[in-house]
């Protein structure tokens, strides 16, 4: 039992909720009488109302995000039917803008915008004293970083153990990005070091291994980033893997040195590239140097260990299918370990929708609110894209096909037209993008890349075979068998943890060349 219960529906078991880990922490003395508990997206609405009123909560908190959106609206209004009297308090980034048009914020009590770590626990001693806001929709000022209680002691040994521990060393965005609500929150603000590192430090010796940061520019402020990659490296012990979100052309000699010290493995850089083109960079209000950002790509690649995940975003205003097929091959051919196509969301509050009229931009009205069509690319072309990222993901990202993915490309003048082609020939086949076996995705690969394209079978079964045992696998599929010798392959094994499949299946394949 407990009189304020925070809850979300995560997007999966392993992504642990940070926001409400820090409205927890930041109770005060309210914090005695509060409970966390979470949910993920597949879980039906009717069980978690179950589960949420067994607590006999007089509040209950929740956070809100555009992958949750509708579940959670189903679950408020199920709370509100069942208890009238129970007060709904929501908030995150999908209910912190246009809370005008949403049916979740007409179904709760209080909808508190903006960074809540402290007007939460404000509201909810207001509420359990008696004393209402007369005010439904709160906004919270951004807190003084300095003054917030760190959340990391929350972390639970099953957390430690099972799901990723997401931290944080600042808070904001210097760019203005028209898609992102990052672009928003400015300035950036940094969190003390001391008490960080200490959090830090505290999580070592709980035994975590993946850190994941959620700052969205983590090599800004250069002192700041030295610090705690220095931190790390000074720590480093073998399957530690910490994840950071860098901005692509910020990488000064004194970063790129110490980046290079850690060993293979050990660090992710998620670096959003978005756009090549620059007229569309400028159209959105993106900044970003293209040969100092290629140059930094090129020596993460050759001169250290990083795993380099680089993000291209399609259906942007004024890039055409051309404009995204040579800044795919671009990227590409830059070798970063991963290239995440995703396709542009028009997310509530970002300045993205002033392109509408001139670029008939065209989203989807539910969640995630992706482009439909906009001038330069049909409805019809964008399904297309639509299809090549996720099989993409399949293919190219997910560390499968290392070594058959190349064929698909090798006889082409553009990679992108190539992987195209093969999208579009394997919906053609199955006529679906997801539930698709990892044997009948081999099959049909080794089908295009032999019937299709009129490549040796020998060398292609000879790829797949590689890629098939990398995943430690020994049995041999039945559409190799006539083309493999018994020549014996065994794979190089990089870090198991279960949250890092792809990049060892790289860091294996790395390590075999």
């Amino acid at each position: 039992m407990a009189d304020i219960v925070l809850t979300t529906l995560n997007a999966k078991y392993i992504h642990a909720a940070f926001g409400l880990r820090y409205l927890l922490a930041n109770l005060g003395g309210l914090k005695s009488r509060a409970l966390l508990i979470e949910f993920d997206i597949n879980q039906r609405p009717l069980d978690v109302v179950e589960r949420l009123l067994a607590l006999q909560p007089r509040i209950v908190g929740l956070g809100v995000y555009i992958w949750n959106v509708a579940r959670t609206t189903e679950v408020v209004a199920m709370l509100k039917q069942l208890r009238p009297d129970l007060t709904v308090i929501v908030g995150g980034p999908e209910v912190s803008y246009e809370v005008d048009r949403q049916a979740i914020v007409r179904l709760a009590d209080y909808v508190i915008t903006g960074e809540a770590d402290l007007k939460f626990a404000e509201l909810c001693g207001r509420v359990l004293d008696g004393r209402p806001s007369p005010r439904k929709i709160i906004a919270a000022e951004p807190p003084a970083l300095n003054n917030l209680v760190l959340p990391y002691a929350l972390y639970t040994d099953e957390d430690v153990a099972h799901r990723i521990i997401y931290v944080e060393a600042s808070r904001g965005c210097p760019f203005s990005c028209e898609f992102c609500l990052s672009s928003l929150d400015i300035p950036v603000r940094q969190f003390p070091l001391p008490a960080l590192l200490d959090a830090l430090q505290g999580l070592l010796d709980r035994g975590v291994q993946h850190f994941k940061f959620v700052d969205r520019t983590f090599n800004l402020n250069l002192d700041v980033s030295r610090t705690i990659l220095q931190f790390f490296h000074e720590r480093h012990r073998p399957g530690l893997f910490i994840h950071f979100e860098m901005i692509p052309d910020r990488l000064p000699e004194p970063l790129r040195e110490l980046i290079a010290r850690f060993s293979p493995g050990a660090l992710q850089f998620e670096v959003g590239i978005q756009t090549f083109n620059p007229d569309v960079s400028r159209l959105i209000s993106r900044r970003q140097n293209y040969d100092r950002l290629a140059d930094n790509l090129r020596f993460l690649r050759s001169r250290t260990g990083v795993h380099v995940h680089a993000d291209l975003i399609v259906g942007l205003p004024g890039e055409s299918l051309e404009s995204i097929a040579a800044g795919f091959d671009r990227l590409l051919a830059l070798h970063p370990q991963e290239i995440q196509v995703g396709v542009l969301k028009r997310l509530r509050g970002t300045p993205i929708a002033r392109h509408d009229a001139e670029w008939g931009m065209i989203y989807s009205p539910d969640p995630p609110y992706e482009i439909l069509e906009n001038k330069l690319i049909g409805f019809a072309t964008m399904q297309r894209l639509r299809r090549f990222a996720r099989y993409w993901d399949l293919v190219g990202n997910s560390g499968n096909f290392l070594d058959a993915s190349p064929f698909i490309w090798s006889t082409a003048e553009s990679p992108f037209a190539a992987f195209l082609r093969w999208c579009d020939w394997l919906h053609a086949r199955l006529g679906r993008q997801s539930g698709i076996a990892l044997l009948l995705l081999g099959e049909m690969l080794f089908e295009f890349l032999t019937d299709e394209l009129g490549l040796s079978a020998s060398a292609v079964a000879q790829a797949l075979w590689h890629d098939y045992r990398r995943g430690g696998r020994s049995d041999r599929p039945a559409f190799l068998r006539e083309h493999i010798q018994d020549t014996e392959y065994t794979p190089a094994h990089g870090p198991r943890r279960s949250t890092m499949k792809r990049q060892a299946r790289h860091l294996a394949r790395a390590a075999r060349q």
